[in-house]
């Protein structure tokens, strides 16, 4: 299930800015395809406007620590 779209990522601190068609939440597991990428990872952070949150919701762009560099369009799936 798509939960969203890297819309921007910063490399220095490794996060990425995610554009969420659906809920996204702390715990869930997901998936990061497409533009050289290929990896699972646990959300172990979520912030919305540099606050953090449990919980984000469709619409909201949040900030997102990755495991590994992506790009901008990588696609996020909920596994």
């Amino acid at each position: 299930m798509k939960v969203g779209k890297v819309t921007h990522y910063y490399d220095n601190i490794g996060v990425a800015i995610l554009e969420l068609k659906k809920t996204l939440k702390v715990g869930d597991k997901i998936k990061f395809e497409g533009h050289d990428a290929d990896f699972e990872q646990e959300v172990t952070s979520l912030q919305v406007d540099h606050e953090p949150v449990e919980k984000a919701s469709k619409g909201e762009m949040v900030g997102l620590k990755t495991d590994k560099k992506v790009k901008e369009g990588t696609e996020v799936e909920k596994v």
